[in-house]
């Protein structure tokens, strides 16, 4: 754990990662995504699925509604990823 007995540099992350506009940009297509099957019924708050994209962003997929699946939380997160974390 490399946090053991000092603060998490939040700030720090958030500069260097979070608030990066590649990972702006990412995190707004799956918030859209997510509103869209929300405003359908398909998925709610705290139900325990996700908004799984049928082509993978990282493979050129969009954030279109005939792209789009609900799917367990276990099921969509358990592809294999490469080291960049994108789907294989």
């Amino acid at each position: 754990m490399p946090y053991v007995n000092k603060p998490r540099p939040y700030k720090k992350e958030y500069e260097q990662y979070d608030g990066t506009p590649a990972v702006k940009k990412k995190r707004a297509a799956r918030n859209k995504a997510r509103a869209m099957l929300e405003r359908e019924g398909v998925v709610h708050k705290g139900d325990g699925k996700d908004v799984d994209h049928k082509t993978p962003l990282s493979k050129g997929g969009k954030t279109v509604r005939s792209n789009l699946k609900a799917k367990p939380a276990s099921a969509n997160r358990s592809y294999a990823r490469n080291s960049d974390h994108s789907v294989k």
